[in-house]
């Protein structure tokens, strides 16, 4: 059965499937289609699926994939959010003016706003923001935020941390790797930087993250900070260090100068010190310099200048150091030799110096003292004029071989070659032959050993073994793929390509410096000049926008084309709009795709005119601005309001045109094209008429009514008729005469009587003189007056003395009779006491017993009754 099964699982699983059929004796194996391992049965050899332990297997490879795909899509957020530049949009461009403006606060503050001397740190930050700009050379992949960095201190050049290790482990190897095994460890070996080439010892390979100043360890992404940043002050040296230290905060690339102010003098100390920055602190005063020059004879001439002063450049007659001789010759070199031999005599007498022009003694004549023989075995004491003679003894001096040694008899001059015949072993030391000790012996073999690029054979005859490094030129293509590796022929990939590329904005003004090759993948900078392109409307000047790629926006100056009206057009200029095409193309059935609408660009009319323009109305009532297109004469929709020829109404209908007549000279007069009034007459009566005016609407005042009125008299008992006439043209007097009806007035006085006056107006009169009676207060004497006078408290009635005694006999009467009543009370309480107090005996006496000691009575006991009787007769006459 697997044998027969093996085909099939070929075609499905392959070799694989068909080899883990052949499980006919129990044995394990794998499903030919999910390959996974199964299980073969104890006593029948069939197939077992195992569910339990392919369901643990599904889970843990679904927990895995799980797993990678968060771990990715973490990391391109953090690859999306950690870049060197995170946007070109504007609140990037505000966020990273913000940043920087923030890191040079305390540098301009010292220097009153003063940025000139930040250009060179200011573009280390914008390549630091820069999508792209900032790239390891060694990886060639963009530095980010996330990323531990390590910054050179030459170049600035940042890189990988873990690239600038490997790169220096890779250069101390291959420093080392010609060393012998005694020579390894014995000398500190420096590695290159990867750009500047500037050296570094082992010991200051970098093993740890810092900022770019250096303080902070692993400096935590900030975004408001610049990339890599601690946002600490950075507080380094400057170089050439003056002592002061880097007001910025922590920043790439180098230090700005020191803006510092300090006293100091110019270079000659002739000027007064003035306050100058530290890093331009050395001046000069523009004075003669007036230091003695090193002739000793002239001053220098030139202006304050630095360091030392130039040579005199005067010239002057001088004696050369022997003095036979005396030339014209720049006093900046007093000093100088003539070319005669000294010929003095020397001390010996028989021999002349031979030197050329000299100061000082000449010397001892070089052949006097003991002198050795060519060989320097023996030595002789001769005088000076004779030579000293060969010893005949053999010469003895190594030979250039280094071998063997000089066979010749003492002799003058240099010892022959070495011609002795040794056997010699050739370089390579494959071949050995016999032959002259001072000839070398290379054979004709060439090394077939691969040389260090690993490509090449090194193919020198007779080679030792340590060949030489490949001296052809590598010549690949560089990442750049525009330059060629110069490097000799070498192993491994090839160091990134060191050209650095200009990209510039569309101007040319703004450039910022990229690794060649990156040019094609960054983005151009974003230029601050103005775009200097001719305008291409009928404007002399375009709108000032900064530069850019492409075409330039569109113009949205005012056009200020004159129109027909003789205005200008206010509307944008619109010489370039862009009009959607319509029509163009028919579509051959409902199968084909709509196409997408085109666009072309064409010069649009100047819309009709909308400069405001002041139009009367027809019935001239205001004056409206209306655009210029469209000022004619119109209707404001209000009433005419012309006054009619009644005088006293207008025209109601709605604002028309009125034709004026030459004999009216007022404009609100009523035409011929007004309505007629057809109303009647509302002009006001004579006050007091009720009576409508019985003419139409008419001009002028209307006539006297003749009617009669039905009136009632003041008092409102009596109809009285009276002429409308008569009652309008009176005056008040007469107006209350023909309104009286003569008879007694029926109203009532505050005092209670009539009023006596004859039928009137208003109120009655408060002077009442009928007469009443008046009494004094004890009712006793009367008198008759007028009640007005009562009213007015004019007159008053007072009791006399016969009075005042009759009230004080009643008052003492009933004072007797009240003092009479409360003794007879006190004495009816007495009595119902001591009948009480009676009982009260009667009892205790038949209690008391004979033997009974009688107890003195406390003091409460004696007086009791004193005080007990009054209360109770106080309770009884309350109750």
């Amino acid at each position: 059965g697997a044998a027969a099964r093996a085909p099939a699982a070929r075609g499905r699983g392959g070799v694989r499937a068909a080899a883990a059929g052949t499980i006919g004796e129990g044995a394990s194996g794998e499903c030919p289609f999910c390959l996974l391992p199964a299980l073969a049965g104890p006593a029948l050899g069939t197939w077992r699926w195992p569910r339990a332990s392919a369901e643990l297997s599904s889970l843990k490879k679904f927990d895995e994939i799980k797993k990678a795909n968060q771990a990715a899509a973490k990391k391109l957020v953090e690859d999306q959010l950690s870049s060197s530049s995170e946007d070109d949009d504007e609140d990037a461009e505000v966020k990273q003016g913000k940043i920087l403006d923030k890191t040079f606060t305390i540098y301009t503050s010292q220097t009153d706003g003063d940025a000139s001397e930040l250009e060179r740190t200011r573009q280390y930050m914008n390549e630091a923001f820069q999508s792209g700009a900032m790239t390891c050379l060694i990886c060639i992949a963009s530095v980010k935020r996330n990323q531990a960095v390590w910054s050179c201190c030459g170049c600035f050049c940042i890189f990988h941390l873990v690239c600038i290790q490997k790169w220096a482990k890779d250069s101390l190897f291959l420093v080392s790797s010609p060393l012998t095994d005694d020579d390894f460890g014995k000398k500190d070996y420096p590695w290159p930087c990867p750009k500047c080439r500037f050296e570094y010892k082992r010991s200051e390979t970098p093993s740890r993250y810092y900022c770019y100043c250096g303080k902070v360890e692993n400096p935590t992404v900030d975004p408001w900070l610049v990339p890599h940043s601690c946002g600490q002050i950075c507080e380094r040296e400057f170089k050439p260090s003056c002592g002061h230290k880097c007001l910025l905060l922590c920043h790439p690339g180098p230090c700005p100068p020191c803006p510092k102010m300090v006293t100091t003098t110019c270079h000659c100390k002739k000027a007064k010190p003035v306050p100058r920055r530290c890093s331009a602190k050395e001046w000069s005063c523009r004075l003669p310099c007036g230091r003695t020059l090193l002739c000793g004879q002239h001053a220098c001439e030139n202006p304050c200048h630095a360091g030392d002063c130039q040579p005199c450049p005067r010239v002057s007659k001088q004696r050369c150091i022997c003095g036979r001789q005396i030339a014209e010759r720049l006093c900046a070199s007093p000093q100088w030799q003539c070319d005669q031999v000294c010929g003095k005599c020397l001390p010996c007498g028989n021999h002349t110096c031979e030197k050329v022009c000299h100061a000082g003694p000449c010397g001892d004549c070089p052949r006097s003292g003991k002198r050795s023989c060519p060989c320097g075995k023996t030595k002789f004491t001769l005088p000076c004029t004779e030579d000293v003679p060969t010893c005949g003894d053999s010469c003895d001096k190594v030979l250039e071989c280094g071998i063997h040694k000089c066979s010749q008899r003492c002799h003058r001059g240099p010892c022959e070659i070495c011609r002795q015949e040794v056997e010699k072993q050739c370089r390579c030391g494959k071949h050995t032959k016999r032959m002259p000790c001072h000839k070398p012996y290379l054979c004709e073999t060439k090394c077939t050993k691969i040389r260090d690029c690993q490509k090449h054979q090194c193919r020198r005859k007779c080679c030792s073994g340590n060949c030489p490094p490949c001296d052809q030129v590598c010549g690949r293509t560089l990442g750049c793929r525009n330059h060629k590796c110069p490097s000799g022929c070498h192993r491994g990939s090839c160091n990134p390509c060191p050209e650095t590329v200009d990209v510039k904005c569309c101007c040319g003004k703004t450039v910022i410096k990229v690794l060649c090759g990156r040019e094609r993948t960054i983005k151009p900078p974003k230029c601050k000049q103005l775009c200097s392109r001719p305008p291409t409307c009928h404007h002399s000047t375009q709108e000032k926008h900064y530069c850019h790629f492409g075409r330039c926006p569109p113009c949205r100056q005012p056009c200020q084309k004159t129109l027909t009206c003789g205005h200008l057009c206010p509307v944008s200029c619109h010489d370039e709009a862009l009009v959607k095409q319509t029509g163009i193309h028919q579509s051959a059935g409902p199968w084909e795709q709509p196409s997408e609408p085109a666009f072309i660009q064409t010069a649009l009319p100047c819309p009709p005119c909308q400069v405001p323009v002041p139009v009367e109305c027809l019935g001239q009532h205001e004056i409206s601005p209306l655009p210029c297109h469209s000022a004619n004469p119109y209707s404001c929709k209000r009433l005419c309001g012309r006054l009619l020829d009644c005088q006293n109404h207008t025209c109601m209908k709605e604002c028309h045109h009125v034709t004026k007549s030459s004999s009216s000279a007022d404009g609100k007069k009523a035409g011929p094209e007004c309505s007629q009034c057809e109303e009647e007459c509302t002009k006001p009566r004579p006050a007091g008429c009720p009576h409508r005016c019985a003419l139409p609407c008419h001009p002028g005042d209307c006539p006297s009514c003749l009617q009669m009125l039905k009136l009632k008299c003041h008092c409102k008992l009596s109809v009285l008729y009276v002429e409308c006439l008569k009652l309008t043209c009176a005056d008040l007097k007469e107006k209350e005469l023909l309104i009286s009806c003569r008879n007694q007035c029926p109203k009532e006085l505050p005092c209670g009587h009539r009023c006596k006056e004859i039928c009137h107006s208003g109120s009655c009169p408060l002077n009442c003189n009928q007469k009443v009676k008046l009494r004094c207060l004890c009712k006793r004497l009367k008198k008759e007056v007028q009640c007005s006078k009562i009213q007015e408290g004019q007159v008053s009635l007072e009791c006399d003395a016969l009075c005042k005694e009759m009230k004080r006999k009643a008052y003492e009467i009933k004072e007797a009779e009240a003092k009479a009543a409360l003794e007879e009370e006190k004495r009816r309480q007495q009595a119902e006491l001591e009948a009480f107090e009676n009982r009260l005996k009667g009892r205790r006496k038949n209690k008391r017993r004979k033997d009974e000691v009688e107890v003195e009575q406390s003091s409460w006991q004696k007086y009791k009754n004193l005080i007990m009787l009054p209360v109770f007769g106080v309770a009884v006459v309350m109750v």
